[in-house]
């Protein structure tokens, strides 16, 4: 380890986490089987006791070992300059670049390639280029005077192509989103759980927002546009679910339908705070990492915050990098409370490893 900025306690932990945002500061080398990988390498791991940690795969290539033909740990910048390239491919191209021109942009097959780019980016392709079309068609649709003209401009070929993309995700149709949620009606309750008073409200597509101890003021501010109904007999079935997914966390929430507005940065960290396992925590620089851009945590903490339905897209389970609580818009008392009938009392104490 001699050049390795590195604790060896940190690169450890590091590996045992297998946190990608480690990969190209430095390379861990396997005594036993002569090769060395990247921390985030996904075959099984090693007894610590036959690991040693390289700063440079070069380091590790004089040592005697040979580089995994599984994680490829000497293509790290490489990879990061194709995914580079990709993305500015994608953005510049007025078409739909297949993964084979992208493939053959970098110079990796189709195969591999897609797998650099969903492991640096967290989605396809495919999948960015969709996310990146919805989002010029979002801040289109806010200032423009025909939907018709702003789905074309963000680079749709048509306008059922752009409905077929953003259909169930989007949650407010095309008009909507361009006279801000104006004219919608969102139907609400205040309701008393074991945590205090519980605020849901849902349009017809689902819950749009869940907080605690706020009312109505707070909603209208959330929503200046919208017309709002206290109440609602068809609503009841719904509020319950999600009363029962508050106060119990091993409540199923996948069924409950939500109505969410986002960019496309946020609805990616929403998704992955859904994706967290109850009982489990993760850190903004963990949360940043898994979606394939250590440097976002701050970007990821704003997103965080944008979020207007506690629990169901569960804030809550994001910690500091010292494993304290950090805040939370309704509280720590509340977060704590979460935490611990998820079963992440102590997790949540565990430091973030950098």
């Amino acid at each position: 380890m001699s050049n390795l900025k590195l604790t060896t306690d940190e690169a450890w932990a590091a590996v045992q986490r297998r946190d990608r945002s480690f990969d190209g500061r430095f390379v861990t080398g396997v005594l036993t089987t002569g090769i060395y990988c990247r921390p985030s390498c996904a075959a099984r791991h090693p007894s610590r006791d036959n690991v040693r940690f390289f700063a440079t795969g070069a380091e590790a290539r004089e040592s005697g070992l040979r580089a995994c033909k599984r994680c490829l740990p000497d293509d790290v910048g490489r990879d990061e300059a194709a995914v580079l390239a990709a993305i500015d491919e994608i953005k510049s191209s007025e078409g739909r670049p297949t993964l084979d021109e992208l493939a053959s942009l970098t110079g990796y097959s189709p195969t591999h390639f897609q797998r650099v780019f969903k492991r640096a980016t967290g989605l396809s392709p495919a999948a960015y280029a969709r996310a990146l079309r919805e989002e010029r068609a979002k801040d289109a649709l806010e200032g423009a005077s025909r939907v018709t003209d702003a789905i074309y401009d963000a680079g749709y070929e048509a306008p059922s192509r752009f409905y077929e993309d953003t259909k169930g995700r989007l949650g407010m149709a095309a008009k909507d989103w361009r006279d801000g949620g104006k004219d919608r009606v969102i139907h609400w309750s205040v309701i008393d759980t074991s945590l205090g008073a519980m605020l849901v409200a849902a349009t017809e597509k689902g819950v749009c927002c869940l907080s605690f101890g706020e009312g109505e003021e707070e909603l209208r501010a959330r929503f200046p546009k919208a017309e709002l109904a206290e109440g609602g007999a068809e609503f009841r079935d719904l509020f319950e679910q999600v009363t029962r997914a508050v106060e119990d966390p091993s409540a199923n929430v996948a069924h409950i339908p939500l109505d969410v507005k986002g960019t496309a940065f946020q609805q990616r960290v929403w998704q992955a705070l859904r994706e967290i396992p109850t009982g489990e925590t993760r850190s903004y620089g963990e949360l940043a990492a898994e979606l394939g851009n250590p440097n976002a945590s701050r970007a990821v903490g704003g997103a965080n915050g944008a979020n207007n339905i506690a629990v169901l897209i569960p804030c809550h389970r994001v910690v500091q990098a010292d494993g304290s609580l950090g805040g939370y818009a309704y509280g720590t008392k509340i977060k704590a409370e979460l935490l611990k009938r998820e079963g992440a009392g102590d997790d949540s104490n565990e430091p973030e490893l950098f």
